[in-house]
């Protein structure tokens, strides 16, 4: 088993004033040539969007986007014409593909709205753009990780993308053991995110916002040292 652990502290970090932003991989000013991505993860933003403000229509392509909201709400705009409002409990997936453009726009004039916005690198490129959200809350139980977005075609249940990738959400409780499986042999290794509490993933403990990642196994051992909730992102290499 290989590990490579980041650190919440050690995170690229801007504050643009409306934004506050933590880059885990290198990212626009960002860049550490040791954190340009994890196996087809290439981007982890941890963003915070004061009330009122928000992305402006931007443009993208040939990357898989996953946004999950972790408080407030987001209003998402984008040249395919839709026009949805997220928050939390709920996520977002675009694959941008031959190319789109899009809008993020906190609109609540009282409240932050913080989310978290993962790209991961696609293994195809030049595919017709595409846009879908769901409900998750339901999916998740306390001490079982509930997968949330899965490669492409998918079941109809979840999300999908165009990579052989998975992501779950844990939700554990203090003392919960319990083993993570890869879905896949082939996986380049799995991406643990910690959004709140204190766990011990492979024998190493992590905080809140630490990340981990974990290659050269087909399973990772975990267990919530406090009250925990984990998001983790099985990723294929890229060659």
């Amino acid at each position: 088993m290989k590990t490579v652990l980041h650190k919440a502290s050690t995170r690229g970090f801007f504050d643009h004033g409306w934004l506050k932003t933590h880059h885990t991989f290198s990212f626009a000013d960002y860049y550490d040539p040791e954190r340009v991505h994890f196996g087809a993860l290439r981007v982890l933003n941890d963003d915070r969007v004061a009330p009122g403000t928000g992305f402006g229509l931007h443009p993208h392509s040939n990357m898989e986007i996953v946004t999950i909201p972790l408080s407030g709400a987001l209003t998402h705009g984008d040249s395919m014409g839709h026009s949805e409002t997220i928050g939390h409990g709920m996520i977002q997936v675009m694959s941008a593909g031959r190319g789109l453009r899009h809008s993020e726009m906190n609109k609540d004039l009282n409240r932050n709205a913080e989310l978290l916005q993962i790209w991961v690198i696609p293994d195809r490129e030049h595919v017709e753009p595409r846009y879908e959200n769901a409900v998750i809350a339901d999916l998740l139980r306390k001490n079982r990780i509930a997968t949330i977005v899965e490669p492409y075609p998918g079941n109809g249940r979840i999300p999908w993308i165009y990579q052989q990738a998975w992501f779950s959400i844990g939700k554990l409780e203090k003392g919960t053991e319990l083993v993570y499986p890869f879905h896949s042999d082939k996986s380049f290794g799995t991406y643990v995110f910690v959004l709140s509490g204190d766990i011990e993933a492979a024998g190493i403990e992590l905080s809140e916002r630490d990340g981990l990642g974990v290659s050269e196994t087909q399973e990772i051992p975990l267990r919530a040292v406090t009250d925990a909730q984990i998001l983790l992102i099985e990723v294929p290499d890229i060659r």
